[in-house]
């Protein structure tokens, strides 16, 4: 099995190594999608042998979409610059390299784990998080709003067991402010589909949210980290139903 590994960047010098660095020895093909990078990630690109192709951002969906077109191998491996695979994830994908029958096996999920202020999160919402990443390219494309993508697979799909890391949140501050500005990103994909809220969306949501990943999916056990991403989600969920009841508003009174 011979694996493209694709990513699309802007201003990842914080991250590019480290996720290069966990993956570049298993790449048969490295092509990276950059929408304008200004810092140091194009070098970082250069020292893995990545193939380097600009493209004015076009939106998460598209942008993927893009950088698998150019992918030359029938399997592509996807990553976001802030993520990293395993050494048990490592192990894993390099066994499947090794295999030349895969069968009818369209595609290939992990877990995801989430490095919160100095802690792996192993409950709640965000665990496992179990995505599609490695897949035939010929059966997949990537599909959805202006934020949050996510994979359309024809097939089936087969679960490993090594992690993904993900380096999503530099601290709560960080967490809090993507939160609104994907609520708010959120909020005029539903309007525009002709979604509506009532009054008490916000609450009701909100609410359910903090339930789901603090009890019901036992969040409290990732101790105050658990407390906090409970908290910060749960006001996120609140404020996309917030704003998406003020834009059914403003329609109304236009």
């Amino acid at each position: 099995m011979k694996i493209s590994f694709c990513l699309i960047t802007l201003n990842e010098e914080e991250n590019l190594m480290r996720c290069l660095r966990s993956c570049a020895d298993l790449a048969d093909e490295l092509v990276i999608v950059d929408s304008g990078s200004t810092d140091g990630t194009a070098r970082i690109a250069s020292e893995f042998g990545a193939r380097f192709v600009h493209q004015d951002w076009l939106g998460y969906v598209e942008q993927k979409n893009k950088v698998l077109s150019l992918a030359q191998n029938e399997w592509v491996l996807s990553l976001d610059a802030d993520e990293e695979l395993s050494p048990a994830l490592r192990k894993e994908i390099l066994t499947l390299k090794q295999t030349t029958a895969t069968g009818d096996v369209s595609g290939f999920s992990m877990p995801r784990c989430v490095l919160y202020e100095g802690r792996w999160i192993r409950h709640g919402d965000w665990y496992p998080d179990r995505l599609t990443r490695l897949f035939r390219r010929e059966r997949v494309k990537f599909a959805g709003g202006r934020v949050h993508e996510r994979l359309e697979i024809s097939g089936a799909v087969t679960p490993l067991r090594g992690d993904l890391h993900h380096y999503s949140f530099r601290d709560a501050a960080d967490h809090r402010a993507r939160g609104d500005r994907y609520a708010k990103l959120w909020a005029q994909d539903k309007y525009e589909a002709g979604k509506t809220a009532g009054a008490l969306s916000p609450v009701l949501h909100g609410a359910f949210r903090w339930l789901r990943g603090y009890v019901l999916k036992r969040g409290f056990l990732d101790g105050a980290q658990g407390w906090r991403i409970a908290n910060i989600s749960a006001r996120e969920v609140a404020l996309k139903y917030r704003l998406l009841r003020e834009l059914n508003q403003r329609g109304l009174n236009m």
